[in-house]
C-alpha cells in the first residue's frame, strides 16, 4: 500500500493509551494517521513517497500550548521581576497602548509560532487583539490554532466597547468556518475586565455556536479578594451565576482555590489551564493540580505570554508542573511523567474541543506529531522515554514537527518561516519599545 509518509521510530508514545511502543512506525496519508504498527511490519506493508528514519527518537503527539498571548513575544523581558499589576499597569499596557497594531501582532505572532514549532508545539490557544491578523499567521505557517475572540469592556486600538468586540469576533468566526487548522473560542479577558452583560451574551452565544470560552480566572489572591469585597462573590461563583461554568469553559491560572471551588469546577466539568512558570515568576500563586486531578478536573498546560514567562517552552512547563505538583502535595508519586505528557497533549486537546483530531497518535486523527532525539548527553542513559522527556530532555532536542502531515520543522530547521527575517524584525521592535518604556504614551 502506498502512503504519503512513513516514520520509523525507536519509540512511539501514543499518549492514548499511556504506553511506550518500541520500534514502531506511523503511516501517514492525506494528513492523517492511517496506521501505527511495528516497524518490521510497516516496512513490508507500506511504500511511501517520504520515509523518515528516527532511530534514536521518541515520536509523540505535538504539544498543545493551551494558553498564549502570542503577539506579546515582542514584549519579552520588557519589565521583569515586578508584581502582576505593576507589570501590567506601568509597563505592559502602556507599551501596548503605544505600539499595538496589525504589524505588531503579525511580527509578534510569527516570532511566537517559530519558537513554538522549534519547541515541539503544534497547536496553540491564543487570546489577543487583532485576532484576524494572528489567524493569517496561522494560515501562512501551517501550525494549528484556536483563535480567541477577545472581549473587554474598555476600548483598544482593535475595538471600542464590548459590543464592538463581540461583533468583530463573530464576523471573524464566520470567516474562519471553513479553515481546517483554525477553530475559534470566545475569549473574555477576565472577570475584572468584562462586566455581567457581555459575559451573559458570551454564555448564550457559546451555547448556540458550540464554542469554547477561554478566560483568566482566580489568577491572584487580590483578584479574588477584590471581587468578594465589591460583589460578595468569588469570581468562579459569579461566572457560574452568569451561565459560563460548564464543559466549554477553559479557566486559566486558577491559583486561588478552596475546596468548594474545586468541587464546583469538577461538578461543572470545566477545564483548567495550568501556567506554572508564569504564575511563579509573577508570584501569583500555585494551581493545586493534584487536588484538581483527583477531583476529576481536566487540567492542561499553557505558557502564558513570553512577556510574563519568558518563553513558550512546554518541555520546561511540564518539568516545572511535575515538580510543583510533587512539592505541593508532599507526594513524590504525584503527577508522574505519563500524566504530564497527557496534560501537554490530549488534555489540551480536550480543553480546546479538538480531541477528535489532535492530542494523541491514533488512526484517523490528524498527523500532528513530533520527533525528539533522545540520543544526547542530557538524556542518556535512558530507562523510560517518558521520564526522559519530562525530567531531562529540552526543546532543543526536537528535530522534526508535522502538522496535518506537513513537516514544519525538518532536522531543526523551520520550513515555512524565515528565521533571519524574524530576528531582524524582533530587533527593530525591541529598539523602539525599549526607547519608549516608562514614557507617557503619545496622544492620538
Amino acid at each position: 500500500m502506498v502512503v504519503d509518509t512513513l516514520i520509523h521510530a525507536r519509540w512511539v508514545l501514543p499518549v492514548v493509551p499511556d504506553t511506550v511502543l518500541d520500534h514502531h512506525s506511523l503511516a501517514i496519508d492525506a494528513g492523517r494517521i492511517v496506521d501505527l504498527l511495528p516497524t518490521d511490519e510497516a516496512r513490508q506493508r507500506y511504500q511511501a513517497a517520504a520515509v523518515i528514519e528516527c532511530p534514536d527518537h521518541a515520536v509523540l503527539p505535538g504539544l498543545i500550548n493551551a494558553h498564549t498571548h502570542a503577539a506579546m513575544n515582542l514584549l519579552k523581558g520588557l519589565a521583569d521581576d515586578l508584581p502582576l499589576m505593576t507589570w501590567l499597569n506601568d509597563h505592559i499596557w502602556p507599551a501596548e497602548q503605544r505600539w499595538l497594531s496589525e504589524d505588531f501582532v503579525r511580527d509578534g505572532t510569527n516570532l511566537a509560532i517559530a519558537e513554538m514549532l522549534r519547541g515541539g508545539v503544534t497547536t496553540f490557544n491564543d487570546m489577543y487583539l487583532f485576532p484576524e491578523t494572528a489567524a493569517r499567521c496561522v494560515q501562512q505557517t501551517g501550525i494549528r490554532a484556536v483563535i480567541g475572540l477577545i472581549a473587554i469592556d474598555f476600548p483598544t486600538p482593535w475595538a471600542s466597547d464590548a459590543d464592538d468586540y463581540l461583533r468583530k469576533g463573530l464576523a471573524l468566526h464566520d470567516e474562519l468556518k471553513s479553515e481546517t487548522l483554525i477553530t475559534t473560542a470566545f475569549a473574555p479577558h477576565a472577570p475584572y475586565t468584562v462586566s455581567d452583560e457581555p459575559l451573559q451574551r458570551i454564555a448564550t452565544l457559546a451555547n448556540e455556536l458550540g464554542l469554547p470560552i477561554h478566560i483568566h480566572l482566580h489568577e491572584t489572591a487580590s483578584e479574588v479578594e477584590d471581587a468578594v469585597a465589591k460583589t460578595g462573590e468569588r469570581p468562579i461563583r459569579r461566572l457560574h451565576r452568569l451561565g459560563l461554568l460548564d464543559h466549554r469553559l477553559m479557566a486559566v491560572h486558577m491559583t486561588q482555590l478552596d475546596d468548594d471551588d474545586i468541587a464546583l469546577a469538577a461538578a461543572q466539568r470545566i477545564h483548567v489551564i495550568h501556567c506554572p512558570e508564569s504564575n511563579l515568576k509573577l508570584a501569583s500563586g500555585v494551581c493545586p493540580v493534584p487536588a484538581l486531578l483527583q477531583a476529576g478536573v481536566n487540567v492542561a498546560l499553557g505558557t502564558d505570554s513570553s512577556a510574563s514567562n519568558n518563553d513558550l517552552d512546554l518541555f520546561s512547563e511540564m518539568r516545572t508542573a511535575a515538580l510543583l505538583g510533587k512539592g505541593l502535595s508532599g507526594d513524590a508519586a504525584a503527577l508522574p511523567a505519563g500524566t504530564l505528557l497527557a496534560m501537554a497533549t490530549i488534555n489540551g486537546a480536550r480543553a480546546l474541543g479538538i480531541d477528535d483530531r489532535a492530542g494523541s497518535l491514533e488512526t484517523g486523527k490528524a498527523a500532528d506529531l513530533i520527533a525528539v532525539n533522545l540520543n544526547q548527553i542530557a538524556t542518556q542513559p535512558l530507562y523510560d522515554p517518558r521520564s526522559a522527556l519530562i525530567y531531562a530532555a529540552s526543546r532543543q532536542q526536537v528535530e522534526h514537527v508535522w502538522v496535518a502531515g506537513r513537516r514544519l520543522l525538518s532536522h531543526g530547521q523551520l520550513t515555512t518561516l524565515d528565521e533571519t527575517d524574524l530576528l531582524d524584525r524582533a530587533r527593530e521592535w525591541g529598539k523602539k519599545i525599549a526607547a519608549s518604556d516608562s514614557q507617557p504614551a503619545a496622544c492620538d
